[in-house]
């Protein structure tokens, strides 16, 4: 085999890893949008503010969950969630990333820049929150009612 066919074969590989990777990219951002409006039906049914219909939306999407769940091979059980007022700090002491245990090379071990790019304390680049004094989006809820934040 050639020089050219093998950069070829090597190329093509790629290609289909790439693609395989972005349509499970895609699966999981479309899972995540029919939870996040799953949440939001169950959330307004609970408080009593659903609408007439929004028992068979909440149904509908639960058997679409399900389909797409099994059709693209994901899971979306429930993650681990911390308990309130722990601001996901974790145990300290466990050796666990997360945990407090500075030095682990971990992302939200509280060694600031380690790890991965964002790992460090809030508001430093990549972490998603605002750095001190930076101003946007309101992050309250439920918004105000002067908000121009669009749902």
């Amino acid at each position: 085999m050639g020089l050219m066919d093998r950069v070829k074969a090597q190329a093509t590989e790629l290609a289909q890893q790439g693609k395989a990777k972005y349509d499970q990219v895609q699966a999981t951002r479309r899972a995540d949008a029919m939870l996040r409006n799953l949440g939001a039906l169950v959330y307004q049914e609970r408080t009593g503010r659903g609408v007439p219909d929004s028992q068979a939306q909440i149904d509908k999407l639960i058997a679409d969950l399900s389909a797409h769940e099994s059709a693209n091979g994901i899971n979306l059980s429930p993650e681990p969630t911390d308990p309130p007022g722990s601001q996901g700090a974790g145990q300290p002491g466990t050796g666990q990333p997360g945990t407090g245990q500075p030095g682990t090379g971990q992302p939200g071990t509280g060694q600031p820049g380690a790890g991965q790019p964002g790992a460090g304390q809030p508001g430093s680049a990549g972490t998603g929150q605002p750095q001190a004094g930076a101003s946007g989006p309101s992050t309250t809820f439920p918004p105000e009612a002067d908000s121009t934040t669009q749902v």
